[in-house]
Formats: C-alpha cells, sequence, structure tokens
C-alpha cells in the first residue's frame, strides 16, 4: 500500500465531493452538504481561491483530503483553520489521515503562521486523542457559533435591515 498526498487540482473536486458527504453521514447530517463540485471549482481554482485542498491517494486512489484557508486572529494575526480532513471509512487507521494531517501542519508553518485551528466533535473521541497525542490542545471550554443563511436573514429582518 502506497500513500502519497498532494495539492488537490480541478479534476479531483468529484472525488473531494464523494469524501465530504462521506463526511456529513459520519457526523449524522447526511442531507446537510449543499454545495456541488461546480462550486467547489469555482471557490477552490479561481482568481482568488477561498481554500486549498490536499488529497490523500493509496495506490494512486483518492481516499482522504484535508480543505484549509486562511483566517485573522485579531490575537495572533494570520492564521490557518482546518475544515476537514476526510478519510474513507474502510482506510481509517492505515496511516492517510496522519499523512493527511502532518500535510496541513507543514502547509501551515511554511506559511509561517501562529496557529493552525479547527474543531472536533465532542463525540469523536478517537479524534480527539489522535490530536491531543500531537500535541493540539483541544479546547473544552468554547462553543461553536453558527448562523445558517435563514438565521441571518431572519435577523436582519427583525432589525428592519431587509
Amino acid at each position: 500500500m502506497e500513500i502519497s498526498i498532494r495539492k488537490a487540482r480541478k479534476e479531483d473536486m468529484g472525488k473531494v465531493l464523494e469524501l465530504i458527504n462521506e463526511l456529513a453521514v459520519f457526523e449524522k447530517e447526511p442531507d446537510a452538504v449543499i454545495i456541488d463540485e461546480d462550486d467547489l471549482v469555482r471557490d477552490g481554482f479561481g482568481e482568488n481561491p477561498a481554500f486549498h485542498c490536499f488529497v490523500g491517494e493509496i495506490d494512486g486512489r483518492i481516499e482522504g483530503m484535508a480543505l484549509v484557508y486562511f483566517r485573522y486572529s485579531t490575537w495572533k494575526g494570520k492564521t490557518v483553520h482546518l475544515e476537514d480532513l476526510i478519510v474513507r471509512e474502510e482506510f481509517r487507521g492505515k496511516g492517510l489521515g496522519s499523512a493527511l494531517y502532518t500535510e496541513v501542519i507543514k502547509f501551515a508553518a511554511d506559511q509561517k503562521v501562529k496557529r493552525t485551528e479547527w474543531v472536533v466533535l465532542n463525540w469523536n473521541k478517537h479524534a480527539a486523542d489522535f490530536y491531543r497525542r500531537t500535541g493540539a490542545n483541544v479546547m473544552n471550554e468554547w462553543d461553536t457559533v453558527q448562523m445558517d443563511d435563514i438565521a441571518m436573514h431572519e435577523y436582519l429582518k427583525q432589525k428592519n435591515i431587509l
């Protein structure tokens, strides 16, 4: 079994989308993905790419991916956010996830950022334990806050902005 990691190309986005959908099932939200392959190509490979993506191959087939983008911290400056790191279920525990993770950390270090950040579901103990073993700080005292497009519009309507 040969593992290789490389930057994703436009033509990889179909496989990347498959992995994103697999993650949604794993995270118990199978209907949450609304993007399509065209969105990934446009947003990742246009004039101002919104993200960087790495794919992990086993024996030449894409079996994992990691998607990152830049954020800005008022305390630290430019940071890298790891949005998702996904490995097909049948290839977990074989080193592909670790190789993708290492590539993300190397990318962040090469960019000279002061922090790499991501979230992990509190029930995904295996992942949280892995991150702790690598020296990452899993911060249990922080809660993730999100507002979807419907909630944003409702809020703005309440404020008489829409």
